[in-house]
């Protein structure tokens, strides 16, 4: 239990309670949903990745330059943007870099843009080939690129990035085709799904291992493309989707094996819907059919299916990262480009009581308390301002003498 709680008289009859680093006896681990900081631009069809301390967000429709990043404490910074312009891009992680390749703005892109743990950017080797509309995931010492559309043609090239940013070409996916969806699981990436040639809409997986070899596991067990794929403990999944005649809440889990399962579908079909995933959870939020979601379901590691706060705006085509505790969801589109970010915390919390109308800050900025409790991350760094009343945990007083 930590010992850092500060009490100290204030101004105007106020009492302040500073908490740094401070973990109180009575925590658990639970959701915490919050609305960080916006984007710097509004816009959608953007990509997320992660890397050191940060989740970045980069491209997108609008401003398709901008790069966002957001620290374990959620603040937002503004590395230098990409190197061109672009949206429908794919993000990957490797070692030290978050990478993001390809897309499209006024033709299609082979660019690839690396940031370091220090949001210094470089440009690696080109893609070997000029695309939008790829999919993006990790596996060992690589970030692998996979499918897209080159203007003319469905692509079924596979680009391997290793830790120095030294660019391979792995065997081609069985299938050329876009609109896939990328997740990993133990030894192995997965590029699920997607749109191409006759049969147009597609159940193919392939999966890479380490040494960058191809296999084919069972197909999904619904062709689709607009899917999402995250992970979480022994699984790759890979969510939601559509046909030319149906949308799909459908979720297909690949386990270390190459095994499929189905758990439980999502709440609500949906496609361009976006993962991530974070402590013992994997998350799918967002997307679209005949209007906008606001949803999200997360699965745990026994792939059990629970719904957490909702977005605090629905919206479709936002993007997906992790870092620390958290999960992020950024950009999007609701009928308008959206700068929203909604992040989804998991991990020990303590609940605080104190009067409504108390001021507290554990965060960026000062809040006013509206209800007797509020959840709070541990540790806890901030303080509490209030006039009268008990302030404390669950079951015990903070000392205001």
């Amino acid at each position: 239990m930590g010992e850092a709680i500060i009490t100290r008289r204030g101004g105007s009859g106020e009492v302040i309670v500073e908490f740094d680093n401070f973990i109180p006896s009575n925590t658990s681990p639970e959701f915490i949903h919050s609305t960080p900081t916006p984007l710097s631009v509004a816009r959608s069809g953007l990509a997320g990745a992660s890397v050191g301390n940060y989740a970045l967000f980069a491209g997108g429709y609008s401003s398709r330059d901008t790069v966002d990043a957001y620290d374990t404490s959620l603040t937002r910074s503004t590395p230098t943007a990409l190197s061109v312009e672009r949206r429908n891009l794919a993000g990957a992680s490797v070692g030290n870099y978050a990478l993001f390749a390809g897309g499209y703005a006024h033709s299609h892109s082979n660019t690839v843009d690396a940031y370091d743990t220090s949001l210094t950017r470089s440009t690696p080797t080109a893609l070997s080939v000029a695309r939008t509309l790829l999919a993006g995931t990790s596996v060992g010492n690589y970030a692998l690129f996979a499918g897209g559309y080159d203007g003319s043609k469905y692509r079924d090239t596979v680009n391997a990035y290793n830790a120095s940013l030294t660019r391979s070409t792995p065997t081609a996916l069985s299938v050329a085709r876009n609109g896939l969806a990328g997740a990993s699981v133990g030894d192995y990436a997965l590029f699920a799904g997607g749109y191409g040639s006759s049969p147009a809409f597609k159940d193919t997986v392939d999966a890479y291992d380490t040494s960058l070899t191809r296999l084919t596991p069972s197909v999904l067990s619904v062709a689709r493309h607009r899917l999402a794929g995250a992970s979480v403990g022994d699984y790759a999944l890979f969510a939601g989707g559509y046909d030319s005649f149906y949308c799909y809440d459908t979720v297909d889990a690949y386990d270390t094996s190459l095994t499929r399962s189905t758990p439980t579908a999502l709440s609500v079909v949906r496609y361009d819907l976006a993962g991530a995933s974070v402590g013992d959870y994997a998350l799918f939020a967002g997307g679209e059919y005949g209007y906008d979601y606001d949803t999200v379901d997360a699965y745990d590691t026994s792939l059990t299916r629970s719904t957490p706060t909702a977005l605090s705006v629905a919206r479709t085509l936002l993007a997906g990262a992790s870092v620390g505790n958290y999960a992020l969801f950024a950009g999007g589109e609701y009928g308008f480009y959206s700068n929203t970010v909604d992040a989804y915390y998991f991990g020990p919390v303590a609940r605080l009581y104190m009067p409504i109308g108390t001021k507290y800050k554990f965060g960026e900025s000062e809040e006013v308390a509206t209800t007797n409790e509020i959840i709070v991350p541990v540790p806890l760094t901030g303080y509490i301002k209030y006039e009268s009343g008990v302030v404390g945990t669950e079951g015990s007083a903070l000392d205001d003498s």
